[in-house]
């Protein structure tokens, strides 16, 4: 790999510049695997000798351009701390535009954790959500630990950033918005109808005011034990599991 293509890469764990050349990366073998099957477009890919030679059939198939590197090159210049299959350079795809069309869309309302983030997009993918609108606080979406702990699904769901107030204010009549709350109704009685958003907030501080004021039921996960509260994540999987049950 010369030092032109590790200067990128290394530049692109920052989100500035991720914004200014339009790149992000991918790491690992579960997501590269499952970038190569998606409409992503790879500019660059880098692999070891083992990776290679498992997935020779694959990398044939590409037209990006390919070189093999040592684990001590992809551990230098990635964000991981060892890496014994790939590094991949995207290029950024436009903000897509929001379609929902009898569908069920997840909102996130200054969603600030990468983590979170990025096992929400995959609850959203479990559940087949294709579309996660953001506020624009929200973490970056291409941020390197968003995409890792997306496992492969940041390839299916796509990205809607924009104020979410905003943009909930201009909603139809026929959309409804559903938000997550202390208080509210209970999720597992609760039922939902298509077109619908539901709304999850701030790890902290939840669902800003200005947003639920535009929410048209609140829904609560009902407690039973001492917790103080639930990680925005797994609230995400306990509301979408319940929601998702209900229409079917």
């Amino acid at each position: 790999m010369n030092k032109r293509w590790q200067k990128l890469i290394r530049s692109l764990h920052n989100k500035k510049f991720r914004k200014k050349e339009n790149l992000f990366l991918v790491e690992g073998a579960k997501n590269i695997l499952e970038l190569i099957k998606s409409d992503l477009e790879i500019e660059g890919l880098f692999y070891t000798e083992e990776f290679q030679e498992e997935q020779h059939t694959v990398l044939e198939q590409l037209s990006c351009e390919q070189e093999v590197a040592s684990d001590d090159v992809l551990k230098k210049v990635g964000t991981f701390q060892s890496n014994n299959s790939g590094i991949a350079v995207v290029k950024t795809p436009e903000n897509a535009p929001l379609n929902l069309d009898n569908q069920v869309v997840i909102a996130l309302d200054d969603v600030r954790d990468p983590g979170n983030l990025g096992t929400i997009i995959r609850i959203a993918d479990w559940y087949g959500v294709k579309q996660v609108l953001c506020s624009l606080n929200c973490a970056d979406w291409y941020n390197p630990k968003v995409i890792n702990a997306s496992m492969g699904s940041f390839t299916r769901v796509k990205p809607y950033y924009i104020d979410l107030k905003e943009y909930l204010v201009g909603l139809s009549d026929e959309v409804m918005v559903y938000g997550t709350f202390m208080n509210g109704i209970n999720v597992q009685q609760a039922k939902v109808t298509k077109p619908a958003i539901l709304i999850f907030g701030n790890e902290s501080n939840g669902i800003s005011t200005e947003v639920a004021d535009l929410v048209h039921v609140k829904l609560t996960i009902p407690r039973r034990g001492m917790a103080e509260s639930l990680n925005v994540s797994i609230a995400a999987a306990v509301v979408c599991d319940n929601v998702f049950r209900s229409l079917t």
